[in-house]
């Protein structure tokens, strides 16, 4: 199995109060393959890109061979990866509406961009995304709008569709078909 993470928020200094917001989305891969790298995103989505235009050009109907892509360089200058959430422990606390999550998307996008003017310096641009994305989504204990942000933005979420809420220790997951949102908790939400 593969689990492939990005950060969709994630605070830039000891008093930045974003919240840590990761996306999951996992494959299925060949049993003999194991490794664990971080590499540029970008870089990555390039080289699936290139594969898809290749099977296309050759009329391949994605029931045949499995598909192998080579994984670009390392990078080891992203700051999030040292905060990993568990694979295991995880309980149901309850449900929510992707509606719900993807109105709050909108709405704290929108904030933003109106906050917002353009040219705006980069500690600002920081500030105002910590204040929007750090609010508590509104009938989610601890779950911040960041939280609506990442599921929407990753195209995790799709219309009717129940998403489940997960807990372990200090990580909060939303959890739907299409992909996974991982919200590390501030101590002080830990419920005992």
């Amino acid at each position: 199995m593969l689990a492939v993470y990005t950060a969709s928020l994630y605070p830039r200094g000891l008093l930045d109060q974003t919240p840590t917001v990761l996306g999951l989305r996992t494959f299925v891969t060949a049993p003999e393959v194991s490794f664990d790298a971080v590499v540029p995103i970008r870089s990555l989505l390039d080289r699936v890109a290139r594969v898809g235009e290749a099977a296309d050009a050759a009329g391949a109907d994605g029931t045949g061979e499995p598909i192998e892509i080579q994984l670009p360089l390392e990078v080891s200058t992203v700051t999030w990866v040292g905060i990993s959430p568990p694979r295991g422990g995880w309980r149901k606390v309850g449900e929510t509406s992707a509606a719900l999550l993807a109105e709050t998307a909108r709405a704290g996008i929108a904030e933003v961009a109106d906050a917002l003017p353009p040219g705006t310096g980069e500690s600002l641009v920081q500030r105002v995304r910590a204040e929007v994305w750090g609010r508590e989504i509104k009938g989610l204990e601890y779950v911040p709008a960041g939280a609506a942000f990442a599921a929407e933005s990753l195209g995790f979420l799709a219309v009717d569709e129940e998403v489940s809420i997960l807990e372990t220790g200090p990580w909060t997951r939303l959890s739907t078909k299409r992909g996974h949102t991982l919200i590390r908790r501030q101590a002080w939400t830990l419920r005992l």
